[in-house]
């Protein structure tokens, strides 16, 4: 597999998938319901079932699809709340974070500060 971090964008599907479809089935939601090319080699499509106990990840790699299967055995990954669309938008350290248990939406960077001036 690429590494993460060599794709420009990141799209998680929103809601559970049936990860019985193959490849050509995840095409087919990227497609319809996510209104985006799969054969975009830059981006890199993720998926969960509706236990959040299995991940698959999807892209385009110049000759042919890869697709990759995680599966956990007693835990569950902490998908992120979808926002107004189809799919969320990660970063690769998010995905990473993702694939390592962590729950995104209880990471909070420290509050930007404005200051008018230094003295």
């Amino acid at each position: 597999m690429r590494a993460i971090s060599e794709f420009t964008l990141i799209y998680l599907h929103a809601g559970p998938v049936d990860l019985r479809k193959g490849i050509n089935g995840l095409c087919m939601i990227v497609d319809k319901q996510l209104g985006l090319n799969a054969l975009d080699g830059e981006c890199l499509f993720a998926f969960t079932n509706r236990k959040k106990n299995r991940i698959r990840l999807l892209y385009w790699d110049k000759t042919g699809f890869a697709y990759w299967h995680k599966h956990l055995e007693e835990d569950r990954f902490r998908w992120p709340k979808p926002g107004s669309g189809a799919s969320v938008k990660l970063s690769d350290q998010e995905l990473e974070w993702l694939l390592d248990g962590i729950d995104l939406s209880k990471l909070k960077p420290h509050t930007e500060k404005h200051y008018k001036s230094v003295v």
